[in-house]
């Protein structure tokens, strides 16, 4: 099976321009493609990871992936998905969160000559003349047309700023740069990145006269919520410094029973024979499929040795012998005490198993907390500096669980 065959068969591929066109330039390793990732944050998280496996998959079969860091984009914003305007950051917070970026890609993708490129478009959005844009790509864009697209429609009811709406004719532009610059001649993206990526695809058609491909890939959206990499509010992070190895794995083990076989066929590298066989699993079956997901996931990230104790760790903690060692811990502050004790709710909020004591509360008073094994219904309960000395394991509902110590 080619590789763009075996892309669909995974279930990745979501919306193309020119099929025919980019199956014949995927399967021969012609296409130099991109994927963007606006750096508003110090790590990637859960929810690129589909983006990185994907150029891994098209690297490996001889295609040349540009990682586009979006340090221009990033200082307007994309409105797709957002109900509110973004945070705007800095150029050095820009730039921070570009090279935490860049270090967790090569994880996955190889770079050097010949091989995968990262560029960063501030090196040619910020140096642009607004006038000379205007002429040169403005008047490509209907702005009937822009304002028909997805990414806009959901804003406009609340107010869609001059400086968000802006962003396509960015994104655009950076596919028209590369595509002259650096023989970029394709796209990828998310199902929810359309609008933006046609931008591009019929600007260098319009200005150059030239082909140029988009690809969006599908997004885990199902039953695990809106995007694939939060949860309980939080984001997972690749970082392991934010979110641990142990969490990684758990939140891979606490998939759906629906999404399971769903993303392993488009996250792992396992065969498709192997996965196909798995089609049928059931029941017990279900769980076995989450511990080789999250295996799998967790090994890619951060290396085989800790994705060997993080799944110890998990079967520890389900018959009930855990190696509390690579639990999820929080060290909290001492200025939490109170007459020789940290409420449990003070805890719960410390250690980010709930966001406000009202939420800690609730879960408390719904039978959802275990305190070292024992069932607490009692939101005044309070731990001792003795039993916080010695560490506390807090089990939130059925499958989280988090040490607190003093």
């Amino acid at each position: 099976m080619q590789i763009y065959e075996e892309l669909k068969a995974r279930g990745l591929i979501a919306q193309v321009t020119d099929e025919a066109e980019i199956r014949e330039l995927v399967n021969s390793g012609k296409a130099t493609f991109y994927i963007g990732f606006d750096c508003t944050a110090d790590s990637l998280t859960a929810g690129h990871f589909m983006a990185l496996t994907l150029m891994k998959r098209l690297q490996m079969a001889g295609n040349k992936p540009i990682a586009l860091i979006g340090g221009g984009t990033t200082m307007i914003g994309d409105p797709s998905g957002r109900t509110d305007m973004r945070k705007m950051l800095t150029r050095e917070d820009i730039a921070h969160n570009a090279e935490c970026f860049k270090r967790q890609m090569e994880r996955f993708i190889e770079f050097g000559e010949g091989k995968a490129m990262m560029l960063n478009n501030a090196d040619w959005l910020l140096n642009l003349n607004y006038v000379e844009l205007l002429r040169e790509v403005g008047a490509c864009f209907s702005v009937n047309n822009m304002l028909r697209a997805e990414c806009y429609k959901q804003r406009m009811e609340k107010g869609l700023s001059f400086l968000e709406f802006n962003y396509m004719i960015m994104q655009s532009y950076d596919f028209y740069h590369m595509f002259q610059h650096y023989g970029c001649n394709m796209q990828f993206g998310g199902d929810d990145q359309w609008s933006n990526m046609l931008g591009g695809t019929e600007l260098i058609r319009r200005k150059l006269g030239k082909d140029a491909y988009a690809m969006t890939i599908t997004l885990l959206t199902d039953s695990q919520g809106k995007k694939m990499g939060k949860t309980a509010g939080n984001a997972v992070w690749l970082d392991a410094n934010k979110t641990s190895p142990f969490e990684f794995y758990q939140y891979w083990r606490n998939v759906d029973d629906a999404d399971v076989l769903k993303c392993i066929r488009m996250l792992t590298f396992l065969p498709l024979e192997q996965i196909d066989e798995m089609d049928h699993w059931q029941g017990e079956q279900l769980n076995h499929a989450k511990e080789i997901l999250a295996f799998e996931l967790t090994k890619m990230v951060h290396g085989e040795e800790e994705a060997n104790k993080a799944q110890a760790t998990a079967r520890g903690l389900f018959s009930g012998a855990a190696d509390e060692a690579n639990m999820p811990s929080t060290q909290l502050d001492a200025a939490l005490v109170r007459d020789g004790k940290v409420g449990l709710l003070s805890a719960m909020v410390a250690a980010k198993l709930c966001s406000s004591n009202r939420e800690a509360r609730q879960l408390i008073q719904q039978g959802g907390v275990l305190v070292d094994g024992e069932k607490v219904n009692d939101p005044a309960f309070a731990l001792t500096t003795e039993q916080l000395g010695k560490g506390v394991v807090i089990k939130k509902g059925k499958k989280v669980y988090h040490k607190v110590t003093l």
